[in-house]
């Protein structure tokens, strides 16, 4: 029978015993849970869970493999994994790789065999925690001290997001694609509806941006708390009026901030790929992947020009907006999906719809 030989320590000092699988590094981060089924490949490479460690509710994880196809992007950047079951044998015409030899690849450690049910249970009940996952000869109380004395990082989106601009050229539409950490799937999605995209830092100023000629400026998904970058912000309060903007997951928190609404941490976040949201404009109601630790407050939308569009039915948190006046609007959740459903895919065509309205609107301007 097989001993444990590696723990993830919690920073109240609970300890779960389990084995080792992927690099044989020590990792500490924030213990989340995601609910999803499936999609693990494309949750551990989205960029969305920089410094994070990763607890999946599904019992059996790696069952097929990773494949070349399904990475959100190629450096992911999560702390660590905890699985209650890690397949060492995947069956699936696509695999290329086990998820252990994947790990071990990118240095990043999982722990298999523990109640991962408990570990879950205990997040709901107390919230996101530091956590630390190492070897079983490590002294419990001494990984308790490292993290009280560890302060999680406040760069991350900084951390996932592109240093340079670079083009994805198309004939379409002109997007200027502001990465925050963005999933390889937003851009796919643009691609697919031939837009001509130019991908910018996060910290790239509206000069830059407008320089672009920009049809659209998308905002992309992120990690961390939105309220790092107030230059990112500042930047979207000069564009809202003049371009259209289309904001997913951190994109829709900048929206809100730099519109003057407010954000504030969720206990212990929405990461699955399940999600209920209904639209209030048509009563329509989307099953939605989601990934974020953070919310905007639906109170403080009242002193914005923001307008709620749509809501989460699990607990009633904002998940949409629109601005009143102008061709600015944002989803908590993905309509990318990668994992998850494509029910919300169409909110992309609606930014195509925006650009469109935009771009005839200054047509009429110059013949008028």
């Amino acid at each position: 029978m097989y001993k444990f030989n590696r723990q993830l320590v919690l920073a109240d000092g609970t300890v779960f015993k389990g084995y080792a699988f992927g690099a044989s590094t020590q990792a500490l981060g924030e213990v989340v849970f995601n609910t999803g089924m499936t999609g693990y490949q494309e949750t551990l490479s989205d960029p969305s869970y920089n410094g994070q460690i990763i607890t999946f509710t599904y019992p059996l994880i790696g069952n097929y493999g990773i494949n070349r196809f399904d990475y959100e992007t190629i450096n992911p950047s999560i702390k660590g994994m905890v699985v209650r079951e890690a397949c060492h044998k995947p069956s699936n015409f696509r695999s290329g790789k086990t998820l252990d030899q994947v790990l071990s690849e990118l240095n990043i450690p999982g722990i298999s065999g523990i109640d991962t049910r408990a570990l879950t249970r205990k997040i709901r009940a107390f919230g996101t925690i530091k956590g630390v996952i190492a070897n079983l000869d490590q002294d419990p109380q001494e990984l308790v001290a490292l993290m009280q004395a560890t302060d999680l990082p406040q760069d991350q989106i900084a951390q996932v997001a592109t240093k340079t601009s670079y083009p994805v050229t198309g004939r379409g539409y002109r997007v200027v694609l502001v990465d925050l950490g963005m999933k390889s799937s937003i851009l796919r999605e643009l691609t697919a509806r031939g837009c001509d995209v130019v991908v910018v830092p996060f910290d790239a100023s509206e000069e830059e941006i407008m320089r672009q000629n920009p049809d659209g400026v998308m905002l992309t998904n992120g990690p961390g708390d939105p309220t790092s970058v107030p230059q990112t912000i500042a930047t979207i309060a000069k564009l809202i009026p003049q371009v259209p903007i289309f904001g997913i997951c951190m994109g829709h928190q900048l929206i809100a901030l730099a519109s003057g609404a407010k954000t504030y941490k969720l206990k212990f976040g929405h990461r699955g790929a399940n999600h209920p949201v209904k639209n209030i404009l048509t009563n329509k109601v989307s099953i939605t992947s989601q990934n974020h630790g953070y919310a905007v407050d639906l109170d403080s939308l009242a002193n914005t020009d923001l307008e709620l569009t749509h809501i989460s039915l699990n607990d009633g948190t904002c998940e949409g907006v629109r601005h009143k006046n102008f061709l600015t609007f944002s989803v908590q959740y993905h309509p990318e999906a990668a994992p998850g459903p494509h029910d919300a895919n169409e909110v992309f065509d609606q930014f195509i719809a925006n650009m469109e309205e935009f771009i005839n609107k200054n047509k009429e301007l110059q013949h008028a």
